[in-house]
């Protein structure tokens, strides 16, 4: 049994290792559009949440009802880090990706050198929502959540329709149920509104103007309870693919940033050194 979530390194072995994190129902592929740009300076890793792509839900340590949290989420993130010898990573995470990051940052802020959530936020709706939705995808499967799942990942009909719109519903349609539902368990009982003034990376807050599963406002409060967090809010839906261009700029001007401000080249015997390169938009 494998036991680290599946993923995929691309870019120079030397290069700052940085971390994607994916959306719930979605894969490491919802970050392709991005990798050209960020691979000329990083070392980017991308993996699948458990349950989804070709991570195992058996990865969890226990996937029963309410049992799952971020914690457990980003353990799993951790067990990457340390698996490569990274005693520190950049990190940018969508939606659930990014609340991940947002925890790692929190608790673990001497493994976080910048981050970025985008489409996320500190608290996403009440937590009986997920507990139904939980419930639901046990019995029956994500099959009943293909209806609607289109108006709330996509700004419109055309980019649902899209090859790579239709790729992701597809990660969706294939999710484990238990892995999905355990995702949603975290969901449930994610709120790190008290900790948010615990951050101290460079922190970057992308929102979505026609996000509405999380829509700006979330963006704003998780922006405000950061400190020194940049805010910005580009034209896409939740699943930020309308404006790939938007946020790779928003992406790059954010890591260049953060590496010429301290960000670390993080080898696999942990030693890191200072960077003064930047990346190219």
């Amino acid at each position: 049994m494998p036991h680290l979530l599946h993923h995929h390194l691309v870019g120079a072995a030397d290069a700052p290792p940085l971390i994607l994190g994916p959306s719930l129902g979605t894969s490491k592929a919802i970050w392709e559009p991005q990798l050209p740009s960020l691979t000329r300076r990083f070392r980017v890793l991308r993996f699948d949440l458990p349950g989804h792509g070709g991570s195992p839900t058996a990865l969890l340590r226990d996937p029963a009802p309410g049992r799952t949290t971020v914690d457990d989420l980003a353990s799993l993130v951790l067990d990457l880090a340390d698996h490569h010898g990274w005693a520190g990573f950049h990190y940018a995470g969508i939606s659930l990706g990014g609340a991940i990051g947002t925890h790692l940052a929190a608790f673990h802020p001497q493994r976080v050198a910048s981050l970025a959530a985008v489409c996320s936020s500190a608290r996403f709706g009440a937590p009986e929502t997920w507990r139904r939705r939980a419930e639901l995808v046990r019995q029956e499967g994500t099959a009943p959540l293909l209806p609607t799942i289109p108006d709330r990942w996509f700004a419109t009909a055309d980019s649902a329709g899209t090859p790579f719109g239709r790729r992701l519903l597809d990660n969706l349609a294939e999710a484990d149920p238990a892995g999905y539902a355990a995702c949603c368990d975290a969901l449930a009982t994610w709120d790190l509104r008290p900790a948010l003034r615990r951050i101290t990376a460079p922190t970057l807050v992308v929102g979505g103007s026609h996000d509405t599963a999380t829509p700006p406002d979330h963006a704003e409060e998780l922006a405000e309870g950061i400190p020194r967090a940049a805010l910005k809010i580009i034209d896409c839906g939740h699943l930020a693919v309308e404006a790939p261009r938007a946020l790779q700029t928003a992406l790059a001007a954010h890591l260049s940033a953060s590496l010429v401000g301290g960000g670390t080249r993080t080898s696999r015997s942990g030693q890191a050194a200072g960077s003064q390169d930047s990346l190219s938009s």
